[in-house]
C-alpha cells in the first residue's frame, strides 16, 4: 500500500455550511456568520475576499449582497458532535484538533475496511449524508503533510498523496503551507527570496536556524523534508481551554473591555466545572489592528475552578498590558486556562476559606445548566449582544 495511513478531515467553512444546511434559502448564496466581526464566511463570500476574523463593516463593503446572520454555537456544537460519530465510527483512532476538524489513523483497517483512499471517501459520503455538511480529507503518510493536502484539496476535496509523491507534492508549495509559518517569519523567508517549500529544502539546517532561530529553524527542516514522527493520538485530555471574542475596529472602553473580559471568564470558569477541571494558569490573548498578537500569563498559587480568581487574574494581565491595547487598538482578547488537572487529584488546604464563593459558583451552574446560558448573567452584560465568540483551537 503507497498511500496513507493518516487522514487529515477538515469540514468547510463549518459555521457559514451549518448555516446553508439548515436553510435552504441561503444555499449558493454568499453568507457571513456574525455582524460586528465575520466569525465565518461560506465560499460564495470568500470569493469577493471576506475573511474570518475581518470587520462586520468591511466584509460588507466587500460583499454588499451577503446575508449577515447571527451565530447559533449550540447548533454547531451538536453538528460537530454527529461529525465527530462518523469519525468515530470509521476508526477508533481518532485526535480531534478543534470543533471542525481531526486526524485518523486508518492504517489496519485495510482487510476490513479498504484501502486509506476508499476509507477517506466513504467517510466524505457518511458526513454528507449523515450530517449534510461538505468535509475536505487530506490523506498522506504523516499527519504534517495530510493537513497540507486537505488545505489544498479545499473545499468539498479528496486529495490522496501517495508515499513516492511527496516531496513533489510539497516543494512547489508557498512557504506559508509549513506549519509555523505565519506574516512574521513568512516575511523573512520572503525578504531572502524563499517563497516555496523547496527553496525552504534546499537550506541546510544550520542556515535556516541562523536565519530564524533554533526552535523554528530545526521545525521548518524537519517539515520541509516531510518529517514528522507524530502518531495520531487518541483519549489525549486537553492541556487548556480557551474563549476569545472579536471586537471590531471600534475602540472600546476600559468598562466594555472589563465587561467583555467578564462574560469569558464565566463561560470558561463553567466549561472547567463541567469538565472536572482545575487550572494553574491564566493566559491573556490580545491581537491588534496590525494583526499583531501578544499574550500575557500568569501562574496562580493553587489550582483553582473559580469564576472569580480566574476573572482577577485575566483583569491584572489586562491592567499590565493597558499601554499595548491603548496604543494598537485592540481587535480581540481572550483568555486561555492551562496546567489542567481532575479536580479530585487536589489537596485541599486549611483554611476553607472561599466557600461562599464555591456555593455561588455551584448554585449558578445548577441555574443555567437548567434554564440555559442566559438565564442568570452580570449586570454589567445586560442587554450586551453575545455574538462575538469565536473557538479558540487547542493547543
Amino acid at each position: 500500500m503507497f498511500e496513507g495511513p493518516i487522514l487529515h478531515a477538515d469540514l468547510d467553512s463549518f459555521y457559514a455550511s451549518v448555516e446553508q444546511r439548515d436553510d435552504a434559502a441561503l444555499r449558493g448564496r454568499p453568507v457571513i456568520v456574525g455582524g460586528g466581526v465575520v466569525l465565518a464566511a461560506s465560499y460564495e463570500a470568500k470569493a469577493f475576499g471576506v475573511r474570518t476574523a475581518m470587520g462586520g463593516r468591511q466584509a460588507r463593503h466587500l460583499c454588499p449582497h451577503a446575508i449577515v446572520v447571527p451565530p447559533r454555537m449550540k447548533a454547531y456544537s451538536e453538528a460537530s458532535k454527529a461529525v465527530f460519530k462518523v469519525f468515530h465510527n470509521t476508526t477508533p483512532l481518532v485526535e480531534g484538533l478543534s470543533i471542525d476538524e481531526a486526524f485518523l489513523d486508518v492504517g489496519g483497517l485495510l482487510r476490513i475496511s479498504g484501502t486509506p483512499s476508499q476509507i477517506a471517501a466513504r467517510l466524505r459520503r457518511d458526513v454528507a449524508e449523515q450530517v449534510g455538511l461538505p468535509i475536505t480529507v487530506g490523506v498522506a503518510r504523516t499527519k504534517f503533510l495530510a493537513k497540507v493536502a486537505s488545505g489544498v484539496a479545499k473545499p468539498d476535496g479528496l486529495l490522496v498523496v501517495p508515499h513516492d509523491g511527496e516531496l513533489a507534492f510539497l516543494h512547489p508549495l508557498p512557504v506559508e503551507r509549513l506549519w509555523g509559518v505565519g506574516k512574521v517569519t513568512s516575511g523573512k523567508l520572503r525578504e531572502r527570496g524563499i517563497t516555496t517549500v523547496g527553496q525552504v529544502a534546499a537550506l541546510s539546517e544550520a542556515v535556516l536556524v541562523s536565519m530564524l532561530g533554533a526552535g523554528t529553524g530545526h521545525h521548518l527542516f524537519a517539515l520541509a523534508h516531510n518529517h514528522d514522527p507524530r502518531s495520531v493520538q487518541v483519549g489525549r485530555r486537553r492541556r487548556s481551554m480557551g474563549s476569545q471574542r472579536a471586537l471590531g475596529r471600534r475602540r472600546r472602553s476600559p468598562e466594555e473591555l472589563d465587561s467583555i473580559l467578564s462574560a469569558i471568564a464565566d463561560r470558561l470558569a463553567r466549561r472547567l466545572r463541567a469538565a472536572h477541571r482545575v487550572c494553574r494558569t491564566v493566559t491573556l490573548r490580545l491581537r491588534f489592528a496590525d494583526f499583531s498578537r501578544a499574550t500575557r500569563s500568569r501562574t496562580l498559587p493553587e489550582p483553582t475552578e473559580h469564576t472569580e480568581v480566574i476573572l482577577a487574574a485575566g483583569r491584572e494581565l489586562l491592567a499590565d498590558a493597558r499601554t499595548l491595547v491603548e496604543d494598537q487598538g485592540l481587535t480581540l482578547i481572550g483568555l486561555a486556562l492551562s496546567n489542567l488537572t481532575r479536580d479530585n487529584s487536589i489537596q485541599l488546604e486549611l483554611p476553607f476559606d472561599g466557600y461562599e464563593t464555591i456555593a455561588l459558583d455551584t448554585a449558578l451552574d445548577k441555574v443555567r445548566d437548567r434554564y440555559g446560558s442566559s438565564a442568570i448573567t452580570r449586570a454589567t452584560l445586560l442587554g450586551r449582544p453575545d455574538d462575538l465568540e469565536m473557538p479558540m483551537l487547542p493547543d
